[in-house]
């Protein structure tokens, strides 16, 4: 299903066949906000065919969500992509405001009225600016929703909008809500022999800004393997994974094409890095459709 919401947003919802949703099981709708210079079927992703963008091989959502289909069968999977015009979240919000995405929200939500279901904020790069505005538009982050996850997009958080206090009363509020972020060392990655984005820009420095502050109210475990910082509070329900970049690459959609998004659906909980691991080898290749 693909239709379109004014001003200039573009919606592609993918669910399973009607006799899955008939089931009596409860539907998890993923809210998945696109990155910066991204379509939906580039994010969706194929397998590449001589002369395809290479845009299409970058992160695989429509397989990863395959897997998460195969593989977490306590629920209906469906995924909302939202795509704004121009192709950058960021630039939309600048000239469009907030006001207007909870009812965006609420019009996906409203497709599935017979269903027991449960919302999840999601996206990669300015995607995560889509989330933010969500979250500005209400003085509270609804109760329906119940995970949220930043795929190295966290650029726009800021405390002065009280990003971090509505999401700390929001893990308070029930023991269902999760949060995941996942950022790498950006700020010491060169492009062209140069960096390009600041210290504190970065998602590494908001990343670690927003750390600082949930530490004010909550209790973190922290560890350190191959590189990979992983901070964690509330029973896992909370879990930073910060990438180190000694070597100073570009990473930014590495973290999601190596089962990124499959890891952000499910840390927290039982099946967390169950037959696969977050920035391993992609545990969905078999399932990338031409």
């Amino acid at each position: 299903m693909d239709f379109k919401l004014e001003p200039g947003v573009r919606v592609h919802v993918n669910a399973p066949a009607r006799t899955a949703l008939a089931a009596r099981k409860p539907t998890h709708l993923i809210l998945y906000a696109l990155p910066n210079g991204n379509t939906v079927e580039q994010t969706v992703g194929k397998r590449l065919a001589p002369g395809d963008d290479w845009h299409f091989n970058l992160q695989h959502i429509g397989a990863q969500t395959r897997w998460l289909r195969e593989h977490e069968t306590n629920a209906t999977v469906v995924v909302a992509y939202f795509e704004a015009a121009g192709l950058s979240w960021p630039a939309w919000k600048r000239t469009n405001g907030v006001a207007k995405i909870p009812g965006y929200v609420e019009r996906v939500a409203a497709l599935f009225p017979n269903q027991k279901l449960t919302l999840t904020l999601n996206g990669h790069s300015g995607g995560g600016s889509f989330i933010f505005g969500f979250m500005d538009a209400h003085e509270r982050i609804p109760a329906s929703v119940e995970r949220i996850a930043f795929l190295d997009s966290n650029y726009g958080y800021d405390d002065a909008k009280r990003h971090a206090d509505k999401l700390l009363a929001w893990l308070n509020a029930s023991p269902r809500n999760h949060l995941c972020m996942l950022a790498y060392h950006d700020s010491n990655a060169l492009l062209n022999g140069k960096t390009f984005v600041s210290e504190e820009g970065g998602t590494w420095g908001r990343s670690h800004a927003m750390l600082a502050h949930f530490k004010r109210g909550l209790t973190f475990e922290s560890a350190t393997k191959d590189g990979l910082q992983t901070h964690s509070a509330l029973v896992g329900r909370v879990k930073f994974l910060l990438k180190e970049n000694p070597e100073r690459k570009i990473l930014h959609t590495v973290q999601v094409e190596r089962n990124g998004f499959i890891h952000s659906m499910l840390t927290g909980t039982p099946a967390e890095s169950r037959g696969y691991e977050y920035l391993g080898e992609r545990a969905y290749e078999g399932l990338i459709q031409p």
